[in-house]
């Protein structure tokens, strides 16, 4: 069979059906050629790690001994122990405070700033907390958090006469520090993606809103809010799985203190897979993890059929 196609002087060339497909064959060729080294990092850095999560998570290993097959004895150990029930009650009342603050905190920084001369400027401000280390941030914050010479209790004595607290000491007030941390090092990024949002909106709502007598508060509620669902789905998606994988913030400032007071999933996994030695009961508590992350996602995915509005 032939096909006709047109040449640069415009005639009509009749070229086989064949050539066609081989050269689409070479151009599928080129592309797995470039999406190889993709692919490959994915292999080695994502899918066997995974799979060797799931394999330890079935054995009783130290890292150096004999590997012994338990089966879901690591699951009915780890579901059945209290340090698992206080990390995760933890790690969800730590997602309580900190992904709802930091978006309703970004939505507004960005609704300031959304009509602002030099926006450049402020985006960069408001970002570099987001690419700044987090061992840097934590340390910077255990200092400004020390009950003894950190800065925010020194304030509170010389304005307030006021002996501060023990913020990263006492057992009520520690998560919350960690979520302030985790807020003030992700506000940038939720913030460039609610400022992305509010300008992909298109203007002429606005200006029907106003011609309908319509006040701020109510262009806000009835125009950008809806219009910005698909926005604020994104981030509290990321949010959410962010929040559930703490674990550096909580390594520098506390350690897993007071006590196990700040104890969430991935610092117990930490502490029985490199403190001690439990890679089966630790890999077990990677799944329980993985699991719930999951559930959690495509809950979300789920229930964003009801509020979400992707027409514009």
């Amino acid at each position: 069979m032939e096909y006709q196609i047109q040449s640069r002087e415009g005639t009509q060339v009749h070229a086989p059906k064949s050539n066609r497909h081989a050269r689409e064959r070479k151009d599928a060729l080129w592309g797995y050629v470039f999406i190889l080294p993709q692919l490959l990092g994915m292999l080695a850095f994502s899918l066997l790690p995974l799979l060797t999560v799931f394999y330890l998570s079935t054995v009783s290993w130290d890292g150096l001994g004999p590997i012994q097959f338990v089966g879901l004895q690591n699951f009915i150990d780890q579901l059945t122990s209290d340090d698992l029930r206080i990390s995760l009650l933890h790690t969800v009342y730590y997602t309580a405070l900190s992904v709802p603050g930091g978006l309703v905190l970004a939505l507004l920084i960005a609704l300031g700033l959304n009509n602002v001369r030099g926006k450049s400027f402020y985006r960069v401000l408001y970002f570099m907390p987001y690419i700044t280390g987090s061992v840097a941030v934590g340390v910077i914050w255990g200092w400004l958090l020390n009950t003894d010479f950190g800065l925010i209790n020194n304030m509170l004595r010389s304005w307030f006469n006021f002996n501060g607290f023990g913020w990263l000491t006492t057992s009520q007030l520690v998560i919350p520090s960690l979520a302030i941390v985790s807020i003030w090092q992700g506000l940038g990024f939720n913030m460039i993606i609610f400022l992305a949002g509010l300008q992909g909106i298109p203007a002429t709502y606005f200006e029907a809103a106003q011609i309908d007598g319509a006040n701020k508060f109510q262009v806000f509620w009835r125009v950008t809010l809806p219009l910005l669902t698909p926005t604020i789905f994104f981030t509290t998606v990321i949010s959410v799985i962010n929040s559930f994988q703490v674990f550096d913030i909580t390594f520098v400032l506390t350690g897993g203190g007071p006590g196990k007071d700040s104890y969430t999933m991935v610092y117990l996994l930490y502490h029985q897979g490199f403190e001690q030695a439990q890679f089966g009961n630790a890999s077990a508590t990677a799944v329980i993890l993985f699991v719930i992350i999951l559930a959690l996602t495509l809950l979300q995915f789920r229930l964003q059929r009801r509020w979400v509005n992707y027409e514009v």
